[in-house]
């Protein structure tokens, strides 16, 4: 993997677990400080022994400044299975109203959010899934920016933490993925990175989408096929996070 693909953090790989001994010290929030805390894994770890959780959230819209989490979904998984008996989905009710187009995607109605918590009834609960995990994500820019700005809100504070981001590993085997206009004259399609179409590459099967718990499922079972058939077990975690 690149050491600084686009739109990564600027955290250089190997200094989480110092960053998080740091933050654990600085932080208010007991949330907070219990997950810098909890610690962050040993870059040099290799993939088989690293407890992962994968985390979706369905938003109104894609700016985490203009927008909000409408729903979590969380998997905990290692490269050795996913552990469907303590997946967890929550309907949260955004600061921001629905638009029309989010629920379109989604499927998340204003009945659905009128009856749901705020995300600060459930951050116990989201964190006991985060806590010395690392999370599993396909898109970057949005669990780790909606999850520091909605933070922001409720407790004064934001979040720094590593992902590994299937989408990010899709792109990097897949550099040449846009093809030149001459190349699409002669017949060659671009390819794909969205997360359905990453899975149909691998044989695995085709979920609904848009559904943060089935999201984070499929995005799981993609990271485990990504290290098998291009990675290994004994890949260290600092190759893979961002």
């Amino acid at each position: 993997m690149p050491s600084n693909p686009e739109g990564q953090s600027n955290t250089p790989k190997s200094t989480w677990p110092e960053q998080y001994r740091e933050l654990a010290q600085q932080a208010k929030s007991p949330l907070l400080k219990a997950f810098y805390e909890a610690g962050c894994v040993d870059p040099d770890m290799p993939m088989s022994d690293v407890p992962l959780v994968a985390l979706d959230f369905e938003t109104t819209g894609l700016d985490p400044n203009e927008h909000s989490i409408v729903s979590v979904g969380l998997v905990p998984f290692t490269l050795g299975g996913i552990q469907l008996g303590r997946c967890w989905h929550q309907v949260v009710r955004p600061q921001l109203p629905l638009h029309q187009t989010s629920i379109e995607v989604h499927g998340i109605t204003h009945s659905d959010i009128d009856k749901a918590p705020d995300l600060n009834e459930v951050l116990d609960k989201l964190f006991s899934y985060l806590n010395g995990r690392i999370p599993v994500v396909h898109y970057r820019d949005i669990e780790r920016p909606f999850l520091n700005v909605a933070l922001q809100w409720r407790l004064g504070e934001g979040i720094r933490f590593p992902v590994i981001d299937t989408m990010a590993i899709e792109a990097h085997l897949h550099p040449d993925r846009r093809p030149t206009r001459w190349q699409r004259l002669l017949g060659k399609k671009p390819v794909s990175i969205r997360l359905a179409d990453s899975r149909q590459r691998y044989g695995l099967p085709h979920y609904a989408s848009h559904n943060a718990l089935i999201d984070a499922l499929a995005t799981a079972e993609l990271l485990q096929a990504q290290i098998h058939h291009h990675f290994g077990p004994n890949t260290p975690i600092k190759d893979l996070w961002l």
